[in-house]
């Protein structure tokens, strides 16, 4: 599957083009439910309060068909020592943070009333993980401003806020852009200061009608630091002056 980032893509092995396609848009648009409803979801589901995110689960749905796959592949994105509260399913990850099972994301999904397709979850996880490590490499490009002082940077914590729009989203709304289906905070430990990160994630048509639809990405420090202002305005500075917008 081929995203659009902002200019740039990126390939996800394994997915037919046509049907990563067509599963991206369902998912894009919050539609990966064939049908609205309970979908044998599992009732003891809670929400872990520290990322707003379900607490997985790996046990099998009531009224699910298909065995899936519990088995859980490491990120690159390295886990900061400085958290000393990580979710129980992670505590046993080593040094990089691991992504959910696909029947850890298929309970996830029906504890939202979706009744997911089974038969998606391969490639919904794909996507996922994906995505996941394209937003760390935009946080990144960030980080590379103060490599001279941190050469590793580590992710603390991440939090999904999807209806917490924040004040840049609002704004290109109010300029007639769409607002995003999601949005992610993420807290990045730069040795020893900690750094949030607002990530919009935001549906759209490639401009290429060959290509497949794209998701865009906007990461960037949120505007809530003296030194977060300054890297926004350096970055703005040297965007204009380049001429690629």
């Amino acid at each position: 599957m081929v995203f659009g980032w902002g200019g740039s893509k990126t390939a996800a092995a394994g997915i037919a083009q046509e049907d990563a396609s067509q599963l991206f848009a369902k998912l894009a648009s919050g539609k990966t439910a064939c049908v609205p409803g309970d979908g044998g979801a599992p009732k003891d589901l809670k929400t872990n309060q520290s990322n707003l995110m379900p607490e997985p689960n790996q046990n099998r749905a009531p009224q699910q068909n298909l065995n899936l796959s519990k088995e859980r592949v490491s990120s690159t994105i390295p886990i900061s020592e400085r958290n000393k509260e990580l979710p129980p399913h992670q505590r046993d990850a080593g040094t990089t943070w691991q992504y959910p099972s696909e029947q850890m994301f298929y309970n996830a999904i029906l504890r939202k009333g979706w009744t997911p397709n089974e038969e998606d979850m391969s490639n919904v996880i794909a996507i996922h993980n994906t995505v996941n490590e394209r937003c760390w490499q935009e946080v990144l490009k960030w980080e590379q401003l103060h490599k001279a002082k941190c050469e590793c940077p580590k992710l603390i914590k991440f939090r999904g806020r999807p209806r917490e729009y924040s004040p840049k989203a609002r704004f290109l709304n109010f300029l007639g852009y769409k607002l995003p289906f999601d949005r992610h905070d993420w807290i990045v430990d730069r040795c020893g200061v900690d750094v949030r990160y607002i990530i919009d994630f935001y549906n759209a048509k490639s401009s290429d009608p060959r290509q497949p639809i794209a998701m865009h990405l906007d990461a960037r420090p949120a505007l809530d630091s003296f030194g977060a202002v300054a890297d926004r305005l350096y970055v703005q500075a040297a965007w204009t002056v380049s001429g690629e917008w």
